[in-house]
């Protein structure tokens, strides 16, 4: 009998790794599953009912002893531990630790004791930086973070630290996966005229589970996921349709509520490349509208529509650009406006 494939999964407690996780689940005949995981209350209620199913390893990535339980005897990573925004850019050093010092710490532990393994990464459209004036993009496309866009600044750090071991690898830059996402005051840093393609969660978790068998495909290449032309749209539109599924009507927030520069995201100009190798889309637009619709029920939106300017006050007070104008903050405003 053929033996199975072990499979090493970090950040499995986040989004788009539960969903990694619960696909790999299928196929457990398969493949031998250990998760490896920064030990917390959300976490653990995560991945608790997955035990049967999995070997749970809770660790911290940062401290290289924790992760060297988990580096031998390993095929192939799928790496998705992360601190992102808006915490990431808050805890800039934290940032650091974890997302750039912690797979520096996995790779290292992995070239000593699975130097065989397949590495596997979660990357992000951030590295490309503003790309409102320019929004088709390419893999080969210069990397310039936004300013301040720390966490995009420990994405790239990472990715030389992979492309320069000695393992296999591949890295997948993420566009914006939508599926969970929570209001956050980062809702305010995107330009609302910016060209915006989605992948959903699910399309998302499997592309990275389908890699596994396509893994010499991918190998030393870097890819830009997403979901293509049928995922497309603008902020502006994106959030009117997202705000009249929720019951709060247009997005009519006041003038310099949004940022107009200095954030990422836009269009995969090459993104169908990875999809002509894993056929991991199945998602549209209106698939993710047609769910998020589902998760809100009747009673909910009633009642945000009764209170829809309380909630759009609360919401303004989050906006950061919105607040650098009116207080007339110099250094603030040229940060997040054009000033020509």
């Amino acid at each position: 009998m053929k033996p199975k494939l072990r499979i090493l999964l970090t950040g499995a407690s986040g989004a788009v790794g539960h969903e990694v996780l619960r696909k790999l689940i299928l196929q457990k005949e398969l493949i031998d599953i250990t998760v490896f995981d920064f030990k917390s209350t959300h976490s653990q209620k995560i991945l608790s009912p997955c035990k049967n199913d999995a070997r749970v390893i809770f660790g911290d990535i940062t401290k290289y002893d924790d992760v060297r339980k988990v580096a031998a005897g390993v095929d192939v990573v799928i790496h998705l531990a992360a601190l992102i925004p808006p915490l990431a850019d808050d805890l800039p050093e934290q940032a650091f630790q974890v997302n750039t010092r912690g797979t520096e710490n996995l790779v290292r532990n992995l070239e000593q004791h699975s130097p065989d393994a397949f590495f596997l990464y979660s990357s992000s459209i951030s590295v490309y930086g503003d790309r409102v004036e320019n929004p088709l993009i390419k893999v080969g496309d210069n990397l310039t973070p936004s300013e301040g866009d720390y966490y995009a600044t420990t994405k790239i750090k990472a990715e030389q630290i992979i492309a320069e071991s000695r393992l296999k690898w591949s890295i997948f830059r993420l566009t914006a996966i939508m599926g969970q996402h929570k209001i956050s005051k980062l809702m305010f840093h995107m330009p609302l005229v910016t060209p915006l393609e989605i992948c959903t969660m699910e399309d998302a978790g499997r592309a990275f589970v389908m890699a596994i068998e396509k893994r010499d495909l991918l190998t030393g290449k870097i890819f830009n996921l997403g979901g293509g032309k049928n995922c497309r749209t603008t902020y502006k539109d994106f959030l009117d349709r997202s705000f009249g599924i929720m019951g709060l009507g247009r997005c009519d927030f006041p003038v310099k509520a949004f940022a107009d520069k200095n954030f990422h995201c836009g269009l995969y100009e090459d993104g169908d490349d990875l999809d002509a190798i894993l056929h991991f889309r199945r998602n549209s637009l209106n698939d993710y509208f047609g769910e998020l619709k589902k998760s809100v029920p009747p009673w909910r939106k009633i009642i945000t529509s009764v209170f829809k300017k309380q909630v759009k006050y609360y919401l303004l007070k989050k906006s950061e650009p919105f607040q650098a104008y009116i207080k007339g903050d110099a250094r603030m405003i040229g940060h997040y406006f054009r000033t020509n």
